[in-house]
């Protein structure tokens, strides 16, 4: 075994509004020798999510702030280069939170050993395969109660989380599925591509408005990925008992200030809606049906995906700011590893 550097991004400062490349760094670490126990594994695949913003504050929430000065953590794929661990040997395809860097080295406890998939790329177990898709099964399901004949709504409806959701409410046998999104192009991918029956760019003109016309008969499922005026919107609209599954509220995540509340709250009251914010923690138990229910689907070739790739680890930031701005269609995914 020898001495190996890592590139790693670290926090600077912590951002007030957007976040911009001033807030991060660029550092080279020097690993020893591995100690018994521990595995270096080459990331293939790092994943960069919306969440992650909230953890550049220092608040209290689910998960603990990204501490300054040192390396974020996130979603990873990649193989053990070196081990000395008997239950990882090298070759041995790892998922793990040691994101935001080119190499990882740990104790063999923090990865998790996954079979190879013929045929799918290693980035997929990251998406719709992987946390995210996860995601949306648990806010329709467990948060949701969606139900056979139901009018879904879904907001941020061409990103990860939202690409998987419109797809998983029509198998589980959705009436009607709407979605919003950030240009024509992604309006298009999602009824041409993701089985939307109808959605609309929420730059055309006030949410509000556009998703009435699109919901004549109300929503009774809505699934936020945005929250702010996407939450108001579908307040207007839910039917009498619909459910809404609290996912993100990423057109909140930037804003110095506060932001003022929706201003229909009271139609939770006399339509008897339920409100409900999840975080996927709570419902790993969910795992294996998801899993099995996601190995049929996918095995029948129901289910499509988008990637946005950026190559490289020197290119984290810009693809976590790009996402943050919308840029990505489905998963947004930073690609470190030649062969990947």
């Amino acid at each position: 075994m020898t001495n190996i550097t890592s590139t790693q991004i670290q926090l600077a400062t912590r951002p007030t509004g957007w976040p911009t490349h001033d807030n991060f760094r660029t550092v080279t670490v020097e690993y020893s020798d591995l100690a018994p126990g521990e595995v270096r594994v080459r990331n293939a695949f790092v994943s960069v999510d919306p969440y992650m913003r909230g953890r550049m504050n220092d608040v209290k929430s689910y998960t603990p702030p990204f501490a300054l000065d040192e390396t974020m953590t996130g979603g990873a794929i990649g193989h053990v280069i070196e081990s000395a661990a008997d239950e990882l040997p090298v070759g041995t395809l790892v998922q793990h939170d040691l994101g935001w860097r080119d190499i990882a080295q740990a104790d063999a406890a923090e990865f998790r050993a996954v079979p190879e998939l013929p045929g799918v790329p290693l980035s997929v177990r990251l998406g719709i395969l992987g946390m995210t898709g996860m995601t949306a099964y648990v806010g329709l399901t467990a948060i949701a109660d969606l139900r056979e004949g139901d009018t879904v709504f879904i907001s941020g409806a061409a990103g990860a989380v939202g690409t998987a959701a419109g797809q998983f409410a029509r198998l589980l046998g959705a009436k009607r599925v709407i979605g919003s999104a950030g240009s024509a192009e992604k309006v298009a991918l999602l009824t041409e591509k993701y089985g939307y029956d109808a959605a609309f760019n929420y730059k055309d003109a006030p949410v509000r408005e556009q998703l009435r016309e699109l919901a004549p008969e109300g929503v009774d499922v809505f699934y936020d990925n945005v929250g702010g005026d996407h939450l108001e919107a579908a307040l207007d609209v839910m039917n009498p008992g619909g459910r809404i599954a609290l996912c993100g509220a990423i057109a909140l995540y930037n804003e110095a200030a506060k932001p003022a509340g929706p201003d229909n709250m009271a139609n939770i009251i006399t339509r008897g809606l339920t409100l409900k914010g999840f975080t996927l923690g709570g419902y790993v138990h969910l795992a294996p049906e998801f899993q099995e229910r996601m190995s049929v689907w996918f095995g029948a070739g129901k289910i499509v995906y988008d990637e946005t790739i950026v190559d490289g680890i020197d290119h984290a930031v810009d693809a976590f700011l790009d996402m943050m701005h919308g840029a990505n269609t489905g998963k947004m995914l930073v690609r470190i590893a030649d062969d990947a």
